[in-house]
């Protein structure tokens, strides 16, 4: 195989969730440089069109931008059809929409807790259903959920989140034994913290800072391009013989 085609991602539709902004918008922008035709799905109309416009520009792909709230989970089979329809196909998918209610446990209501479980579990699993109908009929797929390394050890004021990121280890595990016989390959990235605008503000608390950094052998908060390479090497033809895995991407937390 030429080198130059292992992530070339070209004539492909890819769907990310949360993509109007951040992390989301980022890889967006990375899936849609290797070739590949981009919806844009988030609950911002405004910020959608936004980012369309910029990747659209940019890459010369395709792009559909999907203002869509994914707790509306009766919806999302309409939805999944639309970007169907409209691309022809469905080859990845990223579900990256997630959020956190960072509380003590005895401070946490019900109310937090199926917010934060409804939209990185419960809908996650829904919108991979919905596309994973379309991959099992063409025979082939890519579905790649936003973990974090919080799956995988236990912190302070993240009950609900990592409950959900718990979860999402083992959905993905799940799916990728169900589907493997479609071809359809399902795997997981989780990253440690991450440098985002909406991450910046708790980083203000030196203490919790200091904290975090201290649990990172590597010495520093990641970034969004630190998870480039997982996430294209899972989008592409490469990660064909990869499925049910998760790649922690933590600057070496969860070694210890």
């Amino acid at each position: 195989m030429d080198i130059n085609q292992l992530f070339n991602l070209n004539g492909q539709v890819a769907i990310i969730t949360g993509a109007s902004k951040g992390i989301g918008k980022d890889l967006a922008k990375l899936l849609a440089q290797a070739g590949a035709n981009i919806a844009l799905v988030a609950r911002s109309k405004d910020q959608l069109e936004e980012a369309a416009h910029e990747i659209k520009n940019q890459t010369g792909v395709k792009v559909l931008p999907v203002c869509f709230d994914l707790t509306m989970l009766d919806d999302i089979p309409k939805m999944m059809g639309e970007v169907h329809n409209h691309f022809g196909k469905i080859d990845i998918l990223i579900n990256n929409a997630g959020t956190n209610i960072p509380k003590p446990a005895e401070d946490l209501t019900q109310q937090d807790w199926d917010k934060v479980l409804d939209i990185n579990l419960k809908s996650v699993f829904f919108t991979s259903q919905a596309a994973g109908k379309y991959m099992i009929k063409q025979k082939k797929g890519k579905i790649i959920n936003i973990s974090s390394q919080m799956a995988f050890v236990g912190y302070y004021k993240r009950a609900a989140y990592s409950s959900s990121k718990g979860g999402l280890t083992q959905l993905t595990k799940a799916l990728a034994i169900e589907w493997a016989p479609h071809h359809i390959n399902v795997n997981a990235v989780a990253p440690t913290f991450i440098e985002t605008p909406m991450t910046n503000e708790m980083f203000e608390d030196d203490v919790f800072k200091k904290d975090v950094l201290n649990r990172i052998p590597l010495g520093r908060l990641a970034k969004t391009e630190d998870l480039y390479g997982g996430v294209l090497y899972l989008s592409s033809n490469c990660s064909d013989m990869m499925t049910g895995q998760t790649l922690i991407i933590d600057g070496g937390w969860t070694v210890w």
